[in-house]
């Protein structure tokens, strides 16, 4: 018998249960609901936080943890397209072979390596420990060997090796360094117009964390109530508008549980004050919110219009969202009503209305900062189904405003597409029709561009990429 067969041999460690991390895997059970239902992360995010800390306890799961969870999904889906492209270049298979569960698990592992705080071993462990409680063992061994190789780089080192020069594919550089589909860059660049650091910066900040902003809706409630608190400060332009520093939690403002005040991006706020601001030849009795729903801007046109005398007719086409506008409505001081109608076949007579309001249904290039799933969502032909109804709404709002009557033509989207060829489409069928320079009622703010219209932007205005046509009919 040989000397080292004669050894014992060491007792085998023993099998240690997975330990479940309910940050992390919230945050997975985040990501698996935003691929396999098509949901967004701002709605499934709020219940399931509620759901562990009702689970966990406010011991084991408290604001820190609800940050972090919060931190983890928005990160990854913001820079899901960088840390594809990091991850393909560490797996011996196409990415599309990958199964979705595991890339989830290996997209929060890569965020937390290249795009956090989180010491690289804390990253890879935690990683790995939730693919063996989602995955199984033996996908878990996959996880470690390819968060292993991207924790060998950091995220400069890895943009150099996965993005193609900027010389040679100025979009595709941009696409993959800051996280947007190509074709998404090509059409934020078009509309910008400009040169690198234009959009280089609108990129960024679509990657950034937005602040909640909260308006106080006229007669309802005041900034000064809405300030009365640590984390909030006056809003940039809107004079309704107050902004939550990070970590202010809208529900717990008594104003807004209450439904005096609501959560609102001051661009969405700056469309409807220009709306009701807009010099009108006539009475000034009746206005029509054509595509409510959810109802913040159709809330602010209600309070406004109660200030003077006027009665919003707030019409939309989907049973559930009108029951959202008709809650946003409920308490106004003044006549309102909510009504289920779709705006390209109205109930109502033509020439009806004084104002008119058409925030229409679009592909919401504009808001990636809140719904970043949005980019990857959305796909070009997606312009082709929603021209038709751009365009049929913006004839409805034209067709139901009386002569001298004001239109306000909105959509959370910078596209051309979606913005300038469709008014000046239209406006070809409505020679009675002008446009009116929207840019004096936005006072205060800068870089509103050329004119008449308007297009707001994230990185030089600090609020969603709102679009606003004004047109007056003439005769």
């Amino acid at each position: 018998m040989s000397e080292s067969s004669s050894r014992p041999r060491k007792p085998a460690k023993p099998y240690r249960r997975p330990q479940k991390d309910p940050v992390r895997f919230l945050a997975f059970e985040a990501l698996r609901a935003v691929d396999e239902r098509d949901a967004y992360a701002n709605l499934v995010l709020p219940p399931l936080l509620r759901k562990a800390r009702e689970k966990e306890g406010p011991e084991k799961f408290d604001a820190r943890d609800a940050a972090l969870a919060t931190e983890l999904v928005y990160g990854t889906l913001r820079r899901q397209g960088t840390y594809d492209a990091v991850i393909a270049a560490c797996v011996d298979r196409p990415l599309r072979e990958v199964d979705p569960p595991v890339l989830d698990v290996l997209s929060l592992g890569v965020h937390q390596l290249l795009g956090t705080r989180i010491p690289t071993h804390a990253a890879v462990s935690a990683s790995v420990e939730l693919a063996r409680v989602v995955l199984g063992d033996g996908r878990a061994k996959f996880v470690n060997a390819v968060l292993r190789k991207v924790a060998a780089q950091d995220l400069d080192a890895w943009l150099v090796q996965v993005a193609p020069p900027y010389d040679d594919d100025p979009e595709d550089h941009l696409a993959v360094v800051h996280s947007h589909p190509r074709w998404v860059v090509s059409a934020l660049w078009d509309s910008l117009g400009g040169g690198r650091a234009g959009i280089e910066d609108l990129l960024e900040a679509d990657n950034e964390r937005p602040e909640v902003t909260l308006v106080a809706r006229p007669g309802r409630a005041t900034t000064d109530e809405l300030l009365d608190r640590e984390s909030a400060v006056p809003g940039r332009w809107s004079p309704y508008a107050v902004r939550l520093a990070e970590g202010g939690e809208p529900g717990a403002v008594d104003a807004v549980r209450e439904g005096r005040a609501g959560v609102q991006d001051e661009g969405s706020q700056l469309v409807a004050l220009a709306l009701a601001n807009a010099p009108l030849e006539g009475p000034d009795r009746l206005w029509l919110d054509g595509c409510a729903g959810p109802g913040g801007k159709a809330a602010l046109l209600a309070a406004l219009a109660a200030e003077r005398g006027a009665t919003l007719v707030a019409a939309e086409k989907q049973p559930h969202r009108a029951g959202l506008v008709a809650k946003a409505l409920n308490g106004n001081p003044g006549p309102y009503q909510v009504i289920t109608a779709d705006g390209t076949r109205p109930p109502w007579r033509p020439g009806s209305f004084d104002r008119v309001l058409m925030d229409v249904p679009c592909t919401g290039l504009g808001a990636l900062r809140r719904r970043p799933e949005a980019r990857w969502r959305r796909r070009p032909e997606d312009l082709d189904t929603l021209a038709p109804l751009q365009r049929g709404l913006l004839r409805t709002a034209l067709e139901s405003v009386r002569v001298g009557g004001v239109v306000g033509y909105a959509t959370c989207s910078p596209h051309l597409a979606e913005t300038r060829a469709v008014v000046a489409d239209v406006l070809k069928q409505f020679p009675d029709a002008d446009l009116i320079d929207a840019r004096p009622l936005l006072p205060g703010v800068p870089a509103l561009g050329e004119g008449p219209d308007v297009q707001l932007w994230p990185h030089l205005h600090g609020t969603d990429a709102m679009y606003l046509a004004l047109i007056r009919r003439t005769g």
